[in-house]
């Protein structure tokens, strides 16, 4: 089965660093009996860039801060209007089916939370198996990192909404050259592509995918 609980924190917005560090207190704290949570939290303008990152997919320095992490990936922005959620899972200790949850298949639920969401609006969008995340039309909508330690995840996911995406243009996003970013709001109203709006949907086909069946909201 399963593990029952799990707690969903709507942090609203947060610096980068901080949450980072929370997580990895998190992640280093908890024990076998704590409940696996979700963050829901957008961050002002930072490039992060992943633990094998490059520095040459940054290729315009400018104001926005660079925050070296130790998530998967190479280099990507976050921005207000960018929904950022974080799962930070036991993934030794969860089953699905009677089967142990691996990081692959942690990463395929990520994608398809965000494959089922954007379906709700009719926005057709697809995975990519040599390059995670999600795309629309060869444009890269959604961008996934996870780091596993000691079999528990942190990080995530981060689904361009209603954003500025013009940082994008100073990095090899995920470290492609030329690859194209682009949003929810390209494809529907401006009042239906909204954080507070598609969030709850994200959490509902995460959670559906990996069979969680009770859920706690703080919003904390």
């Amino acid at each position: 089965m399963a593990s029952s609980t799990l707690i969903i924190r709507q942090l609203g917005i947060q610096d980068y660093q901080e949450i980072w560090h929370k997580m990895q207190d998190f992640t280093d704290t908890r024990t076998e009996e704590t409940p696996d949570e979700i963050w829901l939290v957008q961050h002002p303008s930072v490039f992060t860039q992943g633990s094998a990152g490059k520095p040459e997919h940054l290729l315009n320095p400018t104001q926005i801060p660079v925050v070296h992490t130790d998530r998967g990936g190479q280099i990507t922005y976050h921005g207000i209007g960018q929904q950022v959620m974080y799962v930070l899972i036991d993934i030794k200790r969860h089953k699905t089916n009677g089967h142990e949850l691996n990081v692959r298949q942690l990463v395929t639920a990520l994608e398809q939370c965000v494959v089922k969401t954007l379906a709700d609006y009719n926005i057709e969008s697809y995975p990519k198996p040599d390059a995670p995340g999600v795309y629309v039309d060869k444009k890269k909508i959604c961008s996934l990192g996870l780091k596993i330690r000691k079999g528990r995840s942190f990080h995530g996911l981060a689904l361009n909404i209603n954003m500025d995406l013009t940082p994008f243009r100073n990095i090899n996003p995920c470290g492609y050259a030329g690859l194209e970013m682009c949003q929810v709001a390209d494809f529907i109203s401006q009042d239906e592509a909204t954080c507070e709006k598609i969030a709850p949907k994200l959490v509902h086909y995460f959670t559906s995918i990996l069979g969680y069946n009770e859920q706690q909201i703080i919003n904390k």
